[in-house]
């Protein structure tokens, strides 16, 4: 990063903060659940709707604000993103009724599903290709980031603001439009082919590489079944099943996010040495020996350290995630092909957060053991799906260096 051009910086920068506010903006949610359901009288399992969702429209949104970024570029397209989730995050916290939050959530949730694949396009298509593996890994580790963040936020204001305040706060998005407008340029591979006047028809792309759609559909299924299996209820599991307080479960929650953000790194910048398939395989199947630890050990700092280990597989095989698809895609779809294969398979894992939530009341309220046999199963699948694909590092996008 420190031969990068103050230009190159600017872009990573844009993109890694706008997925991380993102991030943010959909972290806020799972720290609440159960004030919501106490506010609306109704189970921690209803509300968990609202999960499953945000993440099932996601897909429309990937694809909506993907095939715009293709036509108009991937700057502007970006910006309209940020003020769209932004808005709906505050709208959230005026909800009446139930209902109206759930409709609510969808609407952010087809715009929080378009930040994922304009983003990491702008940022590979304009860094060196020597550092895609690192900006991979410093990319998704804005995810996690944005979780430390909610974390934060949440154990500093909390007991002032209320869940609804929460949501309020979720307006901080907002911050980075000017940023964007005066310092991030378009992408130069997009003004290319724009020079050139390729076509970006997405349906000849999906029919010519539809074995290769399909595939990655099923591996971001797994990935998010690894993620979300492992986040969205975790505060709940604290706060039920071990009964920590608001800021424990804060400080928790801020160590395995810097866990995330660690893994995330060192796994992105591995991969550019011993591949991107080694790297996500070994960090996947690094999180079945922590299994026990992260979801049934007692105490504070059992908890702790399981939580912090396992954030840091979980995201070290993500890490690789964005410079991997990027790879795979042809050139002239990677705003929308690898942000909408990779929200269909968050489509698939949406159903996570209300199937954990219903497998821990059938089991006592034991989330601990819902959590364990989501993570542990798709660990396994992940190794396994990996295996099968060709390998990706070395492959040219930008064209420097």
């Amino acid at each position: 990063m420190l031969n990068w051009t103050p230009t190159q910086r600017n872009v990573a920068f844009a993109s890694v903060a706008s997925w991380m506010l993102d991030a943010f903006d959909f972290f806020i949610l799972v720290f609440v659940l159960s004030d919501i359901a106490d506010n609306f009288h109704t189970s921690v399992s209803d509300v968990s709707i609202a999960i499953m969702l945000t993440l099932a429209v996601r897909p429309i949104g990937a694809l909506l604000f993907g095939r715009l970024a293709e036509k108009y570029g991937r700057r502007p397209i970006l910006m309209v993103n940020i003020v769209t989730f932004a808005l709906f995050e505050v709208l959230s916290a005026w909800s009446p009724s139930l209902a109206w939050f759930l409709a609510f959530r969808v609407i952010y949730g087809v715009a929080m599903g378009g930040v994922w694949g304009v983003a990491s396009s702008l940022a590979m298509e304009t860094i060196p290709d020597r550092s895609r593996g690192l900006m991979s890994g410093v990319f998704q580790a804005g995810y996690p980031c944005g979780y430390l963040l909610a974390s934060v936020i949440f154990g500093l204001f909390y007991s002032l603001v209320g869940w609804r305040g929460m949501f309020l706060i979720g307006a901080l998005p907002i911050l980075l439009l000017p940023f964007i407008w005066f310092k991030v340029p378009e992408s130069p591979v997009w003004l290319a082919a724009r020079a050139r006047q390729e076509s970006t028809a997405l349906l000849p792309v999906l029919k010519s590489h539809w074995r290769l759609c399909v595939y990655l559909v099923l591996l971001m299924a797994c990935f998010n079944f690894f993620s979300h299996g492992t986040q969205d209820l975790y505060p709940t599991f604290l706060k039920v099943q071990h009964g920590f307080s608001p800021h424990l479960i804060s400080i928790i929650a801020i160590g395995y996010n810097i866990a995330a953000m660690l893994g995330g790194v060192l796994f992105g910048a591995i991969s550019e040495r011993v591949g991107r398939k080694k790297t996500m395989m070994v960090a996947a199947f690094l999180a079945l020996p922590v299994l026990p630890l992260w979801a049934f050990s007692s105490g504070s700092w059992a908890v702790g350290i399981g939580a912090f280990l396992m954030q840091f597989m979980v995201q070290g095989a993500w890490g690789v995630v964005p410079t991997y698809l990027n790879e795979l895609v042809p050139a002239n779809a990677r705003a929308v092909l690898p942000g909408f294969v990779y929200q269909l398979g968050n489509l698939i894992a949406s159903v996570n957060a209300t199937l954990q939530s219903k497998i821990a009341e059938a089991h006592g309220n034991n989330y601990g053991l819902a959590m364990a046999i989501v993570a542990g199963t798709v660990a396994v699948l992940i190794c396994i799906l990996v295996a099968f694909v060709r390998e990706t590092r070395g492959v040219k996008i930008s064209g420097q260096g």
